[in-house]
């Protein structure tokens, strides 16, 4: 049987915000394993600990327990994790998109004018932006945006992808277009997705596995996702999966799944 590695390994997680008058964990004790390759969505209410998740996962907050990747602790920011955020103001506006996706590989030590071309060349390509590698950010919309972000980290060639809910301002048809695009990169790229997204219909688009959380992080759903892609509504099982996801998400019916972490 083939087993995929296991590229990120969390265990007793645990993050605190204290102010004068009290302390709150907004993750407490949070242990799971992602498998190289897998697009992970987490639903869960505002506060639940999702994007605090992502960003002790990048290196931007400081936490106990302990993050492995590829079995190697991280506690700083590094290109082997990249960060998409909800904020489409996530680019150097005085740089062009070329530049924009050239500028973390210049910091990376590359320096050949022609490989920077190179790399920006496919990178721009997976995502559909060739043609405005010239353009600043004030000159694209907010998908488009989103889209030089996420070529930035296929440039970098992140082994881990985090993205905070990305579309979610986005109309409905730019989301849906960016979302096959995703799928389309997922499917033909080595990194590995964590997508933290409010929308039980874009888990259910995105995600090979689907995870529920609650207060502090406390996963009380956890399952590879059974819908064939490319998922809709008019897919086998779309409709028990939505209202299993619906029950966890609003604690209708919140039962803890027990999953094997090698499948």
């Amino acid at each position: 049987m083939n087993v995929e590695k296991t590229v990120l390994e969390i265990s007793n997680l645990t993050k605190t915000y204290a102010d004068q008058n009290a302390s709150t964990h907004v993750l407490e004790n949070v242990s799971l394993k992602i498998r190289e390759k897998e697009f992970v969505c987490i639903l869960g209410p505002s506060g639940c600990g999702k994007t605090t998740l992502l960003r002790c996962i990048a290196g931007f907050e400081s936490y106990e327990g302990q993050i492995l990747v590829e079995g190697e602790p991280k506690f700083r920011p590094g290109i082997d994790r990249i960060m998409v955020f909800q904020d489409f103001n996530q680019l150097f506006p005085w740089k062009t998109v070329k530049k924009n996706i050239q500028y973390p590989l210049r910091l990376q030590g590359i320096k050949d004018k022609k490989t920077l071309a190179e790399i920006s060349y496919m990178a721009l390509k997976k995502v559909k932006l060739l043609e405005y590698k010239a353009y600043y950010p004030f000159q694209l919309s907010g998908g488009m945006k989103q889209r030089v972000a996420v070529a930035k980290a296929l440039a970098l060639k992140a082994k881990i992808i985090l993205m905070d809910e990305p579309f979610a301002a986005l109309d409905a048809m730019s989301r849906r277009d960016l979302q096959n695009e995703l799928l389309k990169i997922a499917e033909t790229e080595n990194s590995t997705f964590i997508f933290v997204t409010h929308n039980i219909q874009e888990a259910i688009i995105l995600g090979s596995r689907i995870m529920v959380f609650q207060k502090g992080g406390e996963a009380v759903y956890d399952e590879k996702n059974p819908i064939l892609k490319p998922a809709g509504p008019a897919s086998d099982g779309y409709g028990e999966l939505w209202e299993r996801l619906k029950k966890a998400l609003y604690c209708e019916a919140p039962v803890k799944t027990e999953r094997e972490l090698v499948l």
